[in-house]
């Protein structure tokens, strides 16, 4: 089979000739379709994921078909349409799995990172990582689905607003502008916030009921202008963005972040205590999570927007995805 690998950190990826690998117990081997490029994708192509070993191929957003399947799996069978995420796989034994909470999963499975990703012609994956595809989507447009999906859908889903409450999105990009169309099929008053009015227009046919520019207008009087948001999700990895819209929030408003800037975020208290506002974390899903992430953007027509590279391309397609000029997720298509 064909592989783009990590040889190196920081280095472009490289085209080689692999043995197509097989199935352990447990595992199921798919055929690589599709795979997203994610901005997550740079923790292996530099190198800085701790304890990371390369070389490594790259990719955690993959869609495609099982071919094979190894001992002891009854749920899945070839042919089936199935994703692969972030989250490896769970071991079933560690105090998060006794309680359901396979996200969090205590042995740290992580697609691309624990073993080869799906920027090649085959994966092998544990079958406890596995999702299953709609026919109604696509491998191209599931595989952006996987994670920058799976994570907006999740972090909405889970929050405290609910239909009717106002919901603000920042940043339309890679999750945003999926954030935005998870927001408003789940019955929210959707805000989105982005720099520039070039994205006015695309944030409205999104769904968005409202739209900031963050560059020309004050984010906190417009939102409490609104009441307040009930949930700012906050998605382009910029600190001092983040930090900034905490007083946006209404009374017990929750900021939930999912981009992962490197800086450090500062906050003041009395923002915090006097509105009763709070912080989250949230960290995209485990196979269900994707599963249920695919049904509901197959009910609702919600899909993102791509472009599509082949494998050879894949260095183009990070490239792309890089310099911010993907529109809005990079897909390699194998």
């Amino acid at each position: 089979m064909k592989a783009m690998v990590v040889r190196a950190a920081r280095g472009p990826l490289t085209l080689e000739k692999r043995e197509v690998p097989k199935p352990g117990p447990g595992q199921v081997r798919v055929r690589v379709h599709a795979c997203g490029v994610c901005h997550s994708d740079v923790l292996v192509h530099d190198g800085i994921w701790p304890g990371l070993q390369l070389p490594r191929v790259p990719g955690h957003e993959i869609a495609g078909t099982i071919d094979a399947v190894g001992a002891g799996v009854t749920r899945f069978e070839v042919g089936r349409r199935v994703g692969i995420g972030w989250h490896g796989g769970y071991c079933n034994r560690c105090n998060a799995c006794a309680e359901g909470d396979h996200p969090l999963c205590e042995a740290g499975w992580i697609t691309a990172i624990s073993s080869d990703g799906g920027y090649a012609e085959y994966v092998v994956a544990d079958s406890t990582a596995v999702a299953i595809i709609p026919d109604e989507i696509t491998f191209a447009d599931a595989a952006p689905l996987l994670c920058a999906g799976v994570t907006t859908f999740n972090a909405l889903r889970h929050s405290p607003a609910r239909p009717g409450n106002l919901v603000a999105i920042q940043g339309i990009g890679g999750l945003g502008h999926l954030g935005v169309q998870f927001a408003r099929a789940m019955g929210f008053r959707v805000a989105a916030l982005t720099s520039g009015r070039d994205k006015a227009a695309l944030a409205t046919k999104l769904g968005a009921n409202l739209v900031v520019d963050t560059k020309t207008e004050d984010v906190t009087a417009a939102l409490q202008r609104q009441g307040g948001a009930s949930v700012i999700l906050a998605t382009a990895p910029d600190a001092a963005s983040i930090s900034k819209l905490v007083p946006a929030l209404g009374r017990s408003g929750t900021l939930v972040v999912v981009a992962a800037p490197l800086e450090p975020m500062q906050v003041s208290a009395l923002d915090l205590i006097g509105q009763r506002r709070r912080i989250q974390g949230w960290p995209s899903g485990d196979a269900q999570d994707s599963t249920e992430t695919m049904a509901f953007a197959a009910l609702h027509g919600i899909r993102p927007m791509i472009e599509t590279f082949p494998l050879e391309r894949a260095n183009d397609a990070y490239a792309h995805m890089l310099e911010g000029r993907a529109r809005f997720r990079a897909v390699i298509e194998a």
